[in-house]
């Protein structure tokens, strides 16, 4: 989970396989799972999922698959990785109240983008399959931490909150770094 995104971004080239709509679905399942800075992400919007309403999670989505629109037409968006990073603070920051919440949509659009690099050059179906796959995972990554968040929102306390948002933004801001300096 901790390899760079060219691995992580990758994983039918590691195990050699050609883009087929099956393939591109299965990379697309896969993909949120393999970025510790997406996943994290994805899991992280739970928290402030709790006080949204459903609707929220799915213009999420949307913008998500915008933003992958975005990335297959205008590719190679310089500091995307380290902005991708960055957005882990951001989702911190709105958890302490000092941010407002629209600021993750856009985030979200970001990541879409940096998870278009995976297709870039393959074709129309294997695409498709591929952006629908990243879809399906995205929400049932954000459905089943909701869920679980929803479920452990007792034990949550303001304190854990907080500590919680530090560790997001201590996480955003390391890899935005290691990103740019590589």
């Amino acid at each position: 989970m901790l390899s760079g995104p060219a691995q992580a971004h990758h994983a039918m080239e590691l195990m050699g396989l050609k883009p087929t709509p099956i393939h591109g679905l299965i990379s697309g399942l896969a993909h949120p799972l393999l970025g510790p800075d997406h996943l994290l992400f994805l899991l992280a919007l739970s928290l402030v999922g709790l006080q949204q309403r459903a609707t929220w999670m799915v213009a999420l989505l949307a913008t998500g698959l915008g933003g992958s629109a975005l990335g297959l037409a205008l590719p190679n968006l310089p500091g995307a990785e380290a902005a991708v990073a960055f957005t882990l603070t951001l989702v911190g920051l709105v958890l302490l109240d000092r941010l407002p919440r629209w600021v993750l949509v856009p985030a979200f659009a970001l990541h879409g983008y940096v998870l278009s690099d995976a297709v870039l050059g393959w074709t129309a179906g294997p695409t498709g399959s591929y952006l629908i796959g990243l879809m399906l995972s995205q929400l049932a990554l954000l459905l089943v931490s909701l869920w679980a968040m929803r479920r452990a929102a007792a034990s949550l306390t303001p304190t854990r909150q907080r500590l919680m948002a530090a560790g997001l933004i201590g996480c955003g801001g390391a890899w935005a770094w290691s990103s740019l300096v590589g």
